[in-house]
């Protein structure tokens, strides 16, 4: 499966009416967007100011077809705010993991990016696909995970909790178990980031 994650940043007070712009735009059956929504989050903790919006495309060629669309359109996305910028990068899911399920998840999210080591995409892969079963109890919380395809080597994992505790003991128990994280995925990790949020509304993933 092949994503594109975008980042929408305005300012804070400019948030609701930049969703409510979103949500008109994707509900348009006339003139549908293109590729599947799946997730739209408002940041609470971490970057403010900004909407996530992740679609899904059946390939490569889709994707860059939707993305010359948004370029060349003088107000994309429905958007005619000019305190906007948008920054898209595009994924693929890791090759183990299926599809999201769309639905009630927890409704808070974690976004985490981890920037890796020039060749640590195999190994990443490898200790992620070792580390799903036996943490299942915490990785049933995983939403998906996906690999950049352009920019620096990075991943990027979606995550949904019914709260900060929640996540919070179940992370700290796999620790103690010795299950979390994979083993030897940390060791490929340059630079990690991490933000927490709150499912918009009209997106797929609440």
């Amino acid at each position: 499966m092949i994503y594109e994650m975008i980042r929408f940043r305005t300012d804070v007070l400019g948030v609701p009416a930049l969703s409510r712009l979103l949500k008109a735009r994707f509900s348009d059956t006339l003139n549908p967007v293109a590729g599947s929504l799946t997730g739209v989050w408002r940041t609470e903790i971490g970057e403010l100011g900004t909407l996530l919006l992740l679609r899904s495309f059946s390939c490569q060629d889709a994707l860059l077809k939707a993305r010359h669309r948004t370029l060349e359109s003088r107000t994309p996305f429905g958007i005619k705010m000019n305190d906007v910028l948008i920054e898209a990068e595009a994924f693929e899911g890791f090759p183990f993991l299926k599809p999201p399920e769309f639905g009630e998840c927890g409704g808070l999210y974690e976004i985490r990016t981890y920037s890796l080591k020039a060749g640590g995409l195999e190994p990443t892969l490898k200790a992620w696909q070792s580390a799903l079963k036996p943490a299942q109890a915490y990785t049933r919380h995983l939403i998906t995970n996906m690999f950049a395809l352009d920019g620096a080597s990075r991943i990027c994992h979606i995550w949904a909790f019914d709260s900060f505790e929640q996540r919070n003991i179940l992370r700290q128990q796999h620790y103690v178990d010795g299950l979390w994280p994979p083993k030897g995925g940390p060791e490929q990790i340059i630079h990690a980031q991490s933000c927490l949020c709150l499912p918009e509304t009209f997106s797929p993933l609440r």
